[in-house]
């Protein structure tokens, strides 16, 4: 007996395809027409385009509480054209959407909207990430000083970071998400942030440039040698000595384990 195939079969995959596309607006071919014409559709594509937009409000609160609701959807319902859901599951949808508001001609005038956006995305990305152990002070201490030059430091699968050379985005962001005053003074400079989740909660921390740069030749699976060069080479921070930050990554919850390789 011939094993029967689990692939939809070319009349339905076509189905599913125009029915896609005509709850997205996209209706290009015949049948997809056809199917947006039918009276009571549209109840169908509004129930879609309202799950996506709330979906991204509630995966982007800080972007909601900047802009206000009103602009917000009018810019997520034309991600939403551009990006539809890939996945029926919507708790993680909303992939790219930094990137649409670099973009975005309305948002041309709020240069920090797309950083904020990454920390709203890096906290949702570090709530849904695989568990993994966490790398202890001591594992690392226990290293005589040859192994540790060899060591990679393997980022936590739930440590995310954000980078922006110019605008203080961590602090708009820091300030909204933990309804802190924002009448303070705020300093226009430069700024990165550590989102990570150690246990069982998400949590953030400002982050010095040089260790932003060190987590991200970690990434690249570069030995700590080579990894504190570079994080020797980024602009100095206010806390820029290994001595101060290595420990403070440590201790968020930054990495996983070492490697020897």
């Amino acid at each position: 007996m011939k094993p029967t195939s689990l692939s939809p079969a070319p009349a339905l995959e076509a189905f599913q395809r125009d029915f896609a596309a005509a709850l997205c607006g996209e209706a290009n071919s015949a049948a997809a027409q056809a199917l947006a014409a039918q009276p009571g559709f549209a109840v169908y594509r509004n129930t879609v385009m309202r799950g996506c937009l709330d979906a991204l409000a509630a995966n982007y609160p800080v972007v909601v509480r900047l802009v206000g609701l009103e602009w917000f959807e009018g810019a997520a319902r034309e991600f939403v054209r551009r990006h539809p859901p890939s996945d029926g599951t919507l708790a993680a949808y909303g992939r790219g959407f930094a990137e649409f508001l670099e973009t975005f001609e309305p948002a041309a005038e709020l240069a920090y909207l797309p950083g904020v956006a990454r920390l709203d995305r890096a906290w949702t990305e570090a709530h849904i990430a695989a568990d993994a152990p966490l790398l202890t002070p001591a594992a690392l201490a226990a290293l005589s000083p040859q192994r540790l030059v060899e060591a990679v430091l393997v980022p936590h699968p739930a440590a995310r970071w954000v980078c922006s050379a110019a605008l203080p985005v961590f602090t708009i962001w820091r300030r909204h998400r933990e309804n802190l005053p924002l009448d303070d003074a705020l300093a226009w400079i430069g700024e990165s942030g550590l989102v990570a989740r150690p246990v069982d909660q998400v949590t953030w921390h400002a982050l010095d440039p040089a260790a932003a740069a060190f987590l991200a030749a970690c990434a690249q699976g570069r030995p700590f040698a080579a990894a504190a060069e570079l994080a020797g080479a980024a602009p100095s921070g206010p806390a820029s000595s290994p001595g101060i930050w290595l420990p403070a990554l440590v201790a968020a919850g930054a990495f996983t384990r070492l490697e020897i390789r």
